[in-house]
């Protein structure tokens, strides 16, 4: 019975270990596909890190081109910032030769414009009784044209030093400011009845001075061109719908053709006869001057014969 028993133990320990190495078989199995799978999350890392590197390679050549594309740009600063210290410095030589003529208009002018205002008036006086007539209202034509004269060369001096003025800022109350100026003008024509019309205004931040000097100029022309009217009637207003804020001045005076109105604010520009509207032809040139200088803008309507609206806007009113 023993030698029977031997074989069956032998069969055992064969199965026992044909079983171990099947557990070894399949784990070195697992063990090749982990490998294998890590060598393919390995070669996708390895295409990914290629693909970044790429990536990389691209920006950089990105990178170099927009640094090349700012050192153009930076180039080109540089010449616009040479170009404008050229034209700084020719503008300031051609103030200092404006300045230089507005000295020279003042001192050359007006002298000999005193010797004739001086000589006609002195023949009026001492020879009053030798002239005729005529020769009288010769020498009146020549006081008239003479204030005139000197009239366009303060308006021309004070053309040419508004643009070396410098501008303050400052909050500017405009509806005491327009009454306030409209009743200095009204001090100078007392025997008038004018009808003066101002809806609420809303300050401003600008130059007080020059923004005053927009205002006489915008009234004293509805003033004086409403002295034909049995009523004149002269409106201040806001528009807060157009342009982002406009403030107008509108009369019932004699009003212009509209199409000249591109010649409304040009230097010594006039639509109207010296003889009917007296004017040297400057106040609306500066009034376009000075509400440049503010960043804003001036513009007009008008019906002949039935008045003007004049508008404008400065830069933060409202």
């Amino acid at each position: 019975m023993s030698s029977g028993l031997i074989p069956y133990q032998e069969k055992t320990l064969l199965q026992e270990r044909l079983e171990l190495l099947n557990k070894e078989h399949q784990g070195t199995l697992r063990a090749l596909n982990s490998i294998i799978h890590e060598s393919r999350e390995l070669r996708k890392l390895n295409i990914a890190a290629l693909n970044i590197l790429d990536d990389l390679d691209e920006e950089k050549r990105r990178s170099l081109d927009t640094q090349r594309a700012l050192l153009n740009m930076l180039e080109d600063i540089e010449a616009e910032r040479a170009e404008v210290e050229r034209t700084r410095a020719v503008l300031e030589a051609v103030n200092k030769e404006l300045e230089a003529f507005s000295y020279s208009v003042s001192h050359d002018l007006r002298a000999p414009l005193r010797a004739i205002s001086g000589f006609s008036r002195a023949l009026s006086e001492d020879c009053a009784d030798s002239l005729s007539e005529e020769g009288k209202r010769y020498l009146e034509l020549i006081q008239e044209n003479t204030k005139r004269m000197a009239s366009l060369i303060d308006g021309l001096l004070a053309f040419s030093r508004l643009g070396r003025q410098r501008m303050s800022t400052l909050e500017i109350d405009m509806e005491d400011m327009f009454d306030e100026v409209f009743d200095d003008l009204m001090t100078q024509e007392p025997d008038r009845d004018i009808d003066f019309i101002r809806s609420p205004l809303p300050p401003i931040q600008g130059d007080p001075l020059m923004i005053r000097q927009v205002l006489v100029n915008l009234l004293s022309n509805a003033l004086k061109f409403t002295r034909g009217r049995k009523r004149a009637v002269v409106e201040v207003g806001y528009l807060s719908d157009v342009e982002g804020g406009t403030y107008y001045v509108k009369d019932n005076g004699a009003g212009f053709d509209m199409q000249y109105a591109d010649r409304l604010f040009g230097v010594f520009e006039r639509l109207h006869p010296t003889e009917e509207f007296e004017g040297n032809g400057v106040g609306l040139a500066l009034v376009e001057r000075i509400i440049a200088r503010h960043g804003g803008k001036v513009w007009a309507t008008s019906v002949q014969g039935e008045g003007s609206t004049f508008f404008f806007t400065i830069s933060g009113s409202g």
